[in-house]
């Protein structure tokens, strides 16, 4: 693409070296796993993997918003350093990676992170607007079916396949999360663009609050938390996921619950 800069930024290499390195570890614990002996280098993989893949992948869901964005016409997210996987660029690092690694190890909610900041006068067409949203998404349900296809079709020890099964799963969680037509999330800019002023004024209004109220209905109420989460199971299992892979993976990523 002519005119995008091609520096990767260091710090997106280093998380995709936390990932990578803790899937080894995971590997390589995987005949103490099978001996029923020590799990601790098994566990550590799978921590590393899962969560290094997370803060990789919320870069990549952000850097997705930002392509498409560039290619509809709004050139400002170069300059903004968005096409450089930079995790800072994204609104905050606290916003963009702290908070949501807090989420997942608070109660395995994919929170989505930081924001980029796209100038939509420059989009060209509603549609493309709406491509932008749905982007970031996109790129969470990409990520999951390439690790559930890379469980089930290429040779790896158990222990990676656990690991990159429950990264999988968090992914179509995610998915699942931003999809929803609800104000603040990818799923209701999605739609955004089609409604009437009126309604767009109102979502504007509440838009700051709508996705809080969101994450309490999801962690404080069971009837809701059970139906994200079957909902996820669901999308998880049409994508080729392995489920019982998945929640031996979740298992080892909370490992203090055991």
């Amino acid at each position: 693409m002519q005119g995008v800069s091609n520096r990767v930024s260091p710090l997106f290499l280093l998380l995709l070296a936390v990932a990578v390195g803790g899937g080894v570890l995971a590997a390589v614990g995987t005949p103490e796993l099978i001996d029923g002996g020590s799990t601790v280098l098994f566990t550590t993989g799978v921590v590393l993997l899962v969560l290094g893949g997370w803060a990789v992948s919320l870069c990549l869901h952000e850097f997705g918003h930002a392509v498409v964005a560039y290619r509809g016409g709004d050139h400002s997210v170069r300059d903004k350093g968005y096409l450089t996987l930079d995790i800072r660029r994204y609104t905050d690092i606290g916003l963009s990676f702290v908070l949501p690694v807090f989420f997942l190890l608070l109660g395995g909610i994919p929170l989505p992170g930081g924001a980029v900041w796209i100038d939509q006068a420059a989009l060209r067409t509603r549609g493309t607007r709406s491509l932008v949203s749905f982007a970031g998404p996109a790129t969470n349900l990409v990520i999951g079916a390439v690790c559930t296809l890379a469980v089930a079709f290429v040779p790896m020890p158990v222990g990676l396949a656990l690991g990159l099964s429950a990264l999988a799963l968090i992914q179509v969680l995610a998915f699942v999360l931003n999809i929803l037509p609800i104000p603040g999330l990818d799923g209701f800019g999605i739609i955004e663009p089609y409604l009437s002023l009126p309604a767009r004024r109102f979502a504007a209004r509440i838009r700051p609050w709508a996705p809080i109220a969101l994450f309490v209905l999801i962690i404080g109420v069971p009837g809701v938390s059970v139906a994200f989460f079957d909902l996820g199971q669901l999308i998880f299992g049409a994508v080729g996921g392995n489920a019982q892979y998945a929640a031996y993976g979740y298992q080892e990523l909370f490992f203090w619950r055991r």
